[in-house]
């Protein structure tokens, strides 16, 4: 058990106590625990008191027919719960090390022997050191460690990001190569029914070899309309000589009419005086 400065025991505290503002539970006025190594602080064995369960039992031990009637009767309960919340190695080690130091150096000289006693102190003072040490370093590496996980996981962001962006912009791309495409689509079907509205109709060859046999068969049309008018104006004009013609030779023909009665008449006339 561990004494304090002024050589008091330290017996009777059953629990630990609370240090003012250390924030946790420390062991310093409490009993001793085990070392972080599995050692006592005197560096013996514990021992076990006449009072435990394991003297109890061998004390008295009921026979196995009442030890399973007592099995039965008794309601099953749950466990107790611990007198004190468990402690962090940090906590134990920290303890440890505040009874080493408050143990003083001549301590147990007459009882156990000093040089044994201090040298195991010092070797378990050494071992908490390490500990403490080893828990720094590792500690310390976590920190890196978390360091260099949160550069990651902000490249992976970024890269993420980056990801997203390129995605919309391919996104974008897409809707506009879609309309793209239903604008073809649609071109095509529209290109599709005027291809079956012009299969109905003739090919384009035969269409202008039709078209250039017509122009010939109409130029050839022209060209004879052409000589029927030259033929019709020359009828024309003989048609008209030819009445003016018969109207001169009707002229003609009154006249001589005429002159024939005048002469008849004259004859008559002649006829007549001489008749008188």
């Amino acid at each position: 058990m561990c004494r304090g400065h002024g050589g008091a025991a330290g017996r009777g505290a059953a629990g630990p106590v609370r240090v003012a503002g250390a924030g946790r539970w420390s062991l310093a006025a409490g009993p001793p625990l085990p070392s972080p190594v599995g050692r006592s602080p005197g560096g013996a064995a514990p021992r076990q008191g006449a009072g435990s369960t394991r003297g109890a039992g061998l004390a008295r031990s009921p026979s196995p027919c009442r030890a399973s009637a007592a099995r039965r009767l008794r309601p099953q309960q749950p466990p107790p719960p611990p007198p004190w919340p468990p402690l962090s190695p940090a906590a134990l080690w920290e303890a440890d090390l505040t009874r080493c130091c408050r143990r003083p150096a001549g301590s147990g000289t007459r009882r156990h022997g000093g040089r044994d006693r201090r040298y195991s102190q010092y070797q378990r003072m050494l071992s908490t050191l390490s500990q403490c040490e080893f828990s720094m370093g590792k500690t310390l590496l976590v920190y890196d460690m978390n360091l260099r996980e949160m550069e990651n996981y902000e490249k992976i962001y970024k890269d993420i990001e980056n990801s997203i962006a390129a995605a919309h912009e391919k996104i974008s791309e897409c809707k506009k190569q879609i309309l793209q495409a239903k604008r073809i689509r649609k071109n095509r079907q529209e290109y599709d029914a005027l291809a079956k509205v012009i299969q109905h109709h003739p090919d384009r060859h035969e269409t202008l070899k039709q078209l250039e046999a017509l122009g010939k068969e109409l130029q050839n049309l022209s060209h004879i309309k052409e000589n029927v008018e030259d033929k019709l104006e020359l009828r024309r004009k003989q048609f008209h000589v030819l009445l003016s013609t018969i109207h001169e030779l009707q002229q003609t023909l009154e006249n001589d009419e005429k002159l024939s009665e005048a002469e008849e008449s004259q004859e008559t006339q002649m006829e007549a005086e001489a008749k008188q």
